[in-house]
C-alpha cells in the first residue's frame, strides 16, 4: 500500500496542535429558548397573558416610558393593561411576542361583538364539548339561548339541552350525577317564591348543580315587547293555555309555532332580552365553565 500523502509542507516546520473554535455562548442546546413568532397586536386579536391567564381581545396599544403596553378586554368587558414583553402571551395556546402594529396603533378600536355582547373571536373553532351541561325547560328556551349565546357556548364547549318540563328534575339531576368536572346548570321558567317550580328547584342539593330562573310564565315574555313590536305582553286569564291566549289577545293566528318564529326572529342581540333572563344565563355559563 502507498503511504498516506502528507498535507504538510516541509518548509512550514513541524505541524502544531489543532485548535477548536468554540462559540462564546456556552449554554447547552437543551437549555436554549426556542424563538417565538412576533405577532402584531391588531385590534380584536384574542390572546392570553402568560403570567396571569387573563384572556381577552386587544383594544389598544400604547407607547409608555416603561415600554409598550397592550390593553385587553375579556368577554365580560373587564380591561387589563399588560407590558408587551417577549414571550409574554399565548395565541391559540402557543407563546408569542406581541409587537405594536403600524400607524395609528394608539387609537382605541372596539372589537366586534357576538349577539351576547362578548368579544367576537373571528375564525375560532368550537371547543370539544365539556362534560358539564346546561338544561333548559323547552325547545323555545334552547333556541333563544342559541340565538344570543350560541357563539359563546361553542367557544366554551358548553352543550344546551332541553327537558320538556321540570317535573322530574330531581331524578334527572341524580341521573346526570354532577361533579367537580361535570357541573350542571338548569334554567327554569317562572321561578318565583311559592311556585311549583320553586318547590322543585329546592329539592336539588348538589354543590355541583345550580338551578336559576326568570320570573316569566314562559320564555316568550323574556323578549322585550318593543322588540316584538307590541306595547306589552298581554295578561292571560288563569286556566287558559298561555301561548294560545297571547296569540288571541294580540290578534295573531292561533299557531304557537308560527308565533314563536315571529318572536325569535325579532331577537338580534342581548339588547332584545329582559335583564332577568340575561343575568341568569350568564350565571349558568360561568358556573359550568369555572369549576
Amino acid at each position: 500500500m502507498r503511504p498516506p500523502v502528507s498535507r504538510h509542507h516541509p518548509s512550514e516546520g513541524p505541524p502544531g496542535p489543532q485548535r477548536r473554535l468554540y462559540s462564546a455562548d456556552l449554554t447547552p442546546p437543551w437549555k436554549k429558548s426556542k424563538p417565538v413568532p412576533e405577532v402584531a397586536a391588531d385590534a380584536g386579536l384574542v390572546v392570553e397573558e402568560l403570567s396571569t391567564g387573563f384572556c381577552g381581545a386587544v383594544i389598544r396599544c400604547e407607547k409608555t416610558a416603561q415600554g409598550p403596553t397592550v390593553t385587553l378586554e375579556d368577554r365580560f368587558g373587564k380591561h387589563r393593561v399588560f407590558p408587551m414583553e417577549p414571550r409574554g402571551f399565548l395565541l391559540e395556546g402557543r407563546p408569542v411576542t406581541l409587537v405594536r402594529p403600524g400607524a395609528g396603533a394608539g387609537a382605541t378600536v372596539r372589537p366586534s361583538r357576538t349577539a351576547s355582547g362578548s368579544v367576537a373571536v373571528p375564525g375560532a373553532r368550537a371547543r370539544v364539548a365539556r362534560a358539564g351541561r346546561i338544561y333548559v325547560e323547552g325547545r323555545h328556551d334552547a333556541e333563544l339561548v342559541e340565538r344570543v349565546w350560541g357563539d359563546d357556548l361553542r367557544i366554551e364547549g358548553v352543550v344546551v339541552e332541553y327537558l320538556e318540563g321540570i317535573d322530574d328534575l330531581p331524578a334527572i339531576v341524580a341521573e346526570f350525577s354532577p361533579g367537580p368536572d361535570a357541573r350542571l346548570g338548569v334554567l327554569v321558567d317562572h321561578l318565583v317564591p311559592g311556585s311549583k317550580e320553586s318547590r322543585i328547584a329546592a329539592e336539588i342539593g348538589s354543590d355541583h348543580a345550580l338551578v336559576v330562573g326568570h320570573p316569566y310564565i314562559d320564555v316568550w315574555e323574556a323578549v322585550k315587547p318593543s322588540s316584538v313590536g307590541i306595547e306589552a305582553w298581554p295578561q292571560v286569564p288563569r286556566g287558559q293555555d298561555w301561548k294560545t291566549g297571547v296569540c288571541r289577545a294580540l290578534g295573531w293566528p292561533e299557531n304557537t309555532g308560527a308565533a314563536w318564529q315571529r318572536i325569535l326572529g325579532s331577537v338580534r342581540s342581548y339588547k332584545d332580552l329582559q335583564p332577568e333572563l340575561l343575568g341568569r344565563v350568564e350565571e349558568l355559563i360561568d358556573f359550568v365553565t369555572h369549576p
